[in-house]
């Protein structure tokens, strides 16, 4: 059974959320302390997806956030911030920070819901690819489709859910400009509204975490993305997202 940790401090907001999820037959754990929800995380059952409350009592659901994306037990699990600042920039700093979703209080459950089974979709679907496509190779980029790995110059590299999905995206059409309003339909669904300002967000991450091979990535002004397989260093230069 599909199990979600969430930590909030309201009271009301839990029992809501706790009952609304149950009823759509996942299990819930559910803590009103940023350190107690993520001591359960790293050292009991790896939750398959989080919902933080961003301001928490003790240390704050940024904080239980970068522990859960730097321990190796947790660092690809889905998270979602809950929060009721809604500014540009509060978003950008959830997404930079590794978070899968930023939904501002107050939120429609149903949208809520719908988010997250986008997002455990995302993360668990088993349907085989084409043998030609399960492993995506870009010069020292190498993506393993099935087993959701990256590896650059032989290195692997963690990624959260929606970075995979940019990154499958763009290798599986290499070459090919993408926009942005395509980029947010393969990496969060049709069902999930999110602004296009969040793409360049995590791409402008994935490009960061790609290291010496994020000038493959391109930058194409007013358009989109693409990913040039055919580029070589000496005369790449920097683009910013």
């Amino acid at each position: 059974m599909t199990n979600i940790l969430i930590i909030d401090d309201e009271p009301d907001l839990l029992t809501v959320l706790e009952y609304n999820l149950r009823r759509e037959g996942y299990q819930t754990q559910a803590f009103r302390n940023g350190e107690e929800g993520l001591q359960w995380a790293l050292q009991q059952e790896t939750p398959d997806l989080a919902l933080l409350d961003v301001i928490l009592p003790g240390i704050s659901g940024v904080e239980v956030c970068y522990r859960l994306r730097a321990n190796d037990k947790t660092r690809h699990m889905p998270i979602v911030f809950l929060s009721a600042k809604g500014n540009e920039i509060d978003r950008v700093i959830g997404f930079e920070l590794g978070a899968d979703d930023y939904i501002v209080k107050p939120f429609n459950i149903r949208e809520l819901l719908l988010r997250i089974r986008a997002i455990l979709r995302r993360g668990t679907e088993t349907t085989a690819p084409p043998s030609d496509q399960s492993i995506l190779v870009c010069g020292e980029i190498r993506l393993e489709k099935k087993g959701r790995q990256l590896r650059v110059n032989n290195q692997e590299v963690p990624l959260t859910t929606i970075e995979f999905n940019l990154l499958a995206a763009l290798l599986s059409r290499q070459g090919y400009i993408l926009s942005r309003e395509e980029l947010l339909h393969e990496a969060w669904g049709e069902q999930v509204t999110v602004h296009v300002r969040t793409v360049d967000v995590n791409i402008k991450r994935l490009r960061e975490k790609l290291g010496q091979a994020g000038y493959r990535l391109e930058t194409i002004r007013g358009i989109g993305y693409r990913m040039r397989c055919d580029a070589l260093p000496a005369t790449a230069h920097t683009q910013t997202a």
